[in-house]
């Protein structure tokens, strides 16, 4: 299936994009997640991270479908 991915901060800086477009075989938010991280070389685990599968946070065992855009989303540090 294909899938729309944002990255944000750090992940964005890891990643060397804010967005990409992939096709996988991932069946949720997890699996997605461990994907592109030993792909991209992310160093924040899962449990640091929240995901939004078409705007709307979700848990990670959410079922992906064709289509959706998914948002992995770190901590923010603010001053």
């Amino acid at each position: 299936m294909k899938l729309r991915i944002t990255y944000y901060a750090l992940l964005r800086e890891q990643a060397g994009c804010s967005a990409e477009s992939v096709e996988t075989a991932a069946i949720d938010g997890a699996s997605l997640y461990a994907e592109v991280a030993a792909r991209h070389g992310f160093r924040l685990a899962r449990e640091q991270l929240r995901v939004a599968i078409n705007g709307d946070f979700a848990e990670w065992s959410r079922p992906l479908a064709d289509g959706d855009e998914v948002v992995f989303i770190p901590p923010v540090a603010g001053g």
